[in-house]
């Protein structure tokens, strides 16, 4: 007979994130559902606005990538009303949007995804001593792994344990059986968990210089970038890449490092040996080195064929709500996209927890729409970027996989796991970490003839436009849609990469990557789902943020209350 199990709402995530599955009577999962519970409707506020504030408005999509929807909505807009950029503008635009690569995808992997590696308490056990020996089979200069280092880290941690609390390493999963690492293994990485807080801060500031504050920059305009100033003062200039070399020393020496010894550790642990039940994976162009010349190449790879990556086709894109909380009669290409609120409620059924609301798994379930390439289910993020260029044969993509594979022994298969994933985001981060620097040579040198950062755009009222931009995003694929009708935003559509990620079944019956990953996996004990977190933190989720939506007066359109206390 099959239970159900219920985590809601998934913590160390943006937003608000439910997930349900049914297990069998060995708890290995037969069924999964994503759902997003708060709605957000963006998308509804921008309409009737002036183009030119979309960029402003629509970082509010999120507190944690604000300059990936600042950048994509910007150049929406430019791409809509044939804006042309300056080439300087538009390397600053993409240094800052490596900076917050690195950032995000650090901060992802010690502060939210790596107590799913990382047994906490299980290192309060650990010898430094043995730890700092153990170090040194990961990298030839081990970072914040030195004995002394790692006997001031479990201290720390130790002081927390004597007042009987774990501050915030409390209400986890400790000493689940998925659990791989040795307790000096987990005394380096709650060592790097540590570092890694002092290490975001400084990427955070390499995008400050540029974008005059973080998070929220505020330097990105239509038509260009307003920091001439900082980009032309030396003194600026060095402070980028004095703070670069800090954030890609912690990359090679710590990051890098504990990636490969997770590789070590759960190379045989069956949990992280699969989630990747979605083979389609798509990405596009990253990291700009010279005029239309880019680090990382656009392209989608169908049945994890990666002898054969094709072209995108952005019109071949369609959202479909047939289990999302929406009302549309079929499936809808971006720039005819509409959000129609349609809420359903949830049923009351038996989980493992006793009698709980659950989803309408027949019905409606989510405020996550469904994105479809060609009508099939895609994943994006730092795997499907990685995937991709790898079977584009981009050399310095290929060089940080095979190196990988090799020093772990790991085969290419392995990449299509979550182990592979968690691990692509570290290769993600390292490639950008050794080439990205290209982009700043190439703002140097331009810089020596050309300091223009800015064209005014021209936008008649009298015309209509529709444009569209397409970036990678830390999180994956990220595209913006608009329309412009007399001078104002008519319509207006953000396909995030969570909601390609995270979106439920479409109409058709075919499941998104979320639902996908979960289907086959063994849990030991449904009660402590550790392995779900695993998979579904793999992803790095970033859900709604918006509680509710306002009118043009001020007043409440919609509300939506979440029980605290459902579980």
């Amino acid at each position: 007979m099959s239970k159900r199990v219920v985590i809601d709402p998934i913590t160390r995530i943006e937003g608000h994130l439910r997930i349900e599955v049914e297990v069998d009577e060995n708890n290995v999962i037969e069924k999964a559902w994503a759902s997003s519970t708060l709605f957000r409707g963006l998308e509804i506020i921008l309409k009737g606005r002036t183009p030119f504030d979309v960029g402003l408005l629509v970082q509010r999509i999120c507190g944690v990538c604000t300059f990936s929807h600042y950048l994509c909505g910007t150049m929406a807009v430019e791409n809509a009303i044939g804006a042309a950029v300056p080439m300087n503008a538009q390397y600053l635009r993409s240094m800052m949007l490596e900076a917050l690569h690195m950032h995000d995808h650090i901060v992802h992997f010690y502060i939210l995804h790596g107590l799913d590696w990382i047994d906490v308490v299980s290192a309060l056990k650990a010898d430094p001593a043995k730890a700092a020996q153990v170090a040194m089979k990961y990298s030839d200069t081990p970072m914040a792994a030195g004995e002394g280092e790692l006997r001031a880290v479990q201290e720390k941690v130790k002081k927390f344990v004597d007042t009987g609390k774990l501050g915030p390493f409390a209400n986890a999963y400790w000493g689940n059986p998925s659990y791989s690492f040795t307790p000096e293994q987990n005394l380096i990485g709650l060592s790097h968990y540590f570092k890694a807080l002092e290490i975001q801060r400084v990427v955070a500031e390499m995008m400050a210089i540029w974008g005059g504050k973080n998070p929220h920059p505020q330097s990105v305009v239509v038509g260009g970038i307003t920091c001439v100033r900082d980009m032309i003062n030396p003194a600026r200039l060095q402070e980028w890449e004095q703070r670069r070399a800090t954030v890609v020393e912690f990359i090679e020496r710590a990051y890098q490092a504990d990636l490969i010894m997770a590789a070590d550790a759960y190379g045989k642990e069956t949990s992280v040996l699969g989630g990747v039940n979605v083979r389609n994976f798509m990405s596009t162009d990253d990291v700009l080195v010279g005029q239309n010349q880019h680090l990382f190449k656009s392209g989608i790879v169908r049945n994890g064929d990666l002898a054969n990556v094709e072209d995108i086709d952005p019109y071949k894109i369609e959202e479909d709500v047939t289990h999302s909380w929406y009302n549309a009669a079929h499936p809808q290409h971006p720039l005819d996209g509409t959000t129609i609120p349609e809420h359903t409620p949830f049923v009351e059924r038996d989980t493992v927890y006793g009698k709980l609301p659950t989803v309408d798994g027949e019905g409606k379930y989510s405020w996550v729409k469904s994105p479809r390439y060609a009508g099939e289910p895609v994943e994006v993020g730092p795997l499907a970027a990685m995937l991709v260029n790898y079977g584009r044969g981009v050399p310095e993509v290929v060089e940080v996989v095979d190196d990988f594979l090799a020093r772990t022994g790991l085969p290419k298969e392995a990449l299509f796991t979550t182990l592979g994933r968690t691990a692509a985001r570290m290769l993600h981060t390292l490639v950008q970490a050794r080439h990205g620097n290209r982009t700043f040579d190439a703002l140097v040198t331009n810089i020596q003839s050309d300091t223009s950062t800015y064209i005014a755009p021209d936008l008649d009222a009298a015309k209509e436009y529709k444009g569209f931009a397409m970036i990678e995003a830390p999180r994956g694929l990220l595209s913006h849609w608009i329309r412009i009708k007399n001078g104002l935003v008519e319509n207006y559509q953000a396909v995030v990469p969570t909601t390609w990620n995270a979106g439920p079944r479409d109409g058709n019956g075919k499941v998104g990557p979320y639902e996908a990953s979960l289907v086959g996996l063994k849990l030991d004990d449904p009660t402590k789902p550790l392995e779900i977190l695993r998979v579904i933190h793999s992803f790095d989720p970033c859900m709604a943020c918006s509680v509710h939506v306002m009118d043009y007066k001020g007043q409440s359109l919609s509300q939506f209350r979440i029980d605290p206390n459902a579980l």
